[in-house]
């Protein structure tokens, strides 16, 4: 059972992220995290690829056109989820992940309950993401969440693609997963 007490999910306003408390550790340790499990580790934040430390550096202007949902416990970011703009229809999650220490108590369920809510409300048909093959807890996860593994749209190797249709607005969501 995942205890959430004291965790709520909130969309900072625009041009706030880097003053969220803990949200640029979060993408700190996404990023440090997938370039080891790549085989390609650095020490910090200064050694990642141009494309990802933007993201630490200035997430007001890496997510200027993406919602940024964030989880927080006690005002401290704890997990974090991007959505992009929707395209034809179309939009994508990006960049789901929680702090280890919070892992179990269902912060990326309520991270994927809000992102597919924004879906529901922003008129998009279809929600997708990527993820990689290795992360078997993040696929299981996605595929509770009613998530179905897709053609590839990404061309690099062991990435995972995987879509679901959005939910009526009226319908909640069900994603019983833990994480």
């Amino acid at each position: 059972m995942n205890d959430r007490r004291g965790l709520s999910v909130v969309q900072p306003p625009a041009h706030t992220l880097s003053t969220v408390d803990g949200l640029t550790a979060l993408l700190i340790d996404y990023h440090l995290q997938t370039e080891a499990e790549k085989g390609r580790p650095v020490a910090d934040a200064a050694g990642l690829p141009d494309r990802y430390r933007v993201e630490a550096e200035d997430p007001d202007r890496a997510f200027a056109d993406a919602v940024v949902l964030v989880a927080l416990d006690g005002g401290t970011a704890v997990g974090c989820l991007v959505v992009t703009a929707p395209v034809d229809g179309r939009l994508e999650i990006k960049r789901l992940w929680t702090d280890p220490g919070s892992r179990g108590r269902g912060v990326a369920s309520a991270l994927l309950d809000a992102a597919l809510a924004h879906a529901a409300r922003s008129g998009a048909h279809t929600v997708r993401l990527s993820v990689w093959q290795w992360r078997t807890g993040a696929v299981s996860l996605y595929e509770r969440f009613g998530f179905a593994v897709t053609p590839s749209w990404d061309e690099r190797a062991e990435l995972v693609c995987m879509e679901r249709a959005v939910d009526d607005p009226a319908t909640p969501c069900t994603g019983q997963g833990s994480s």
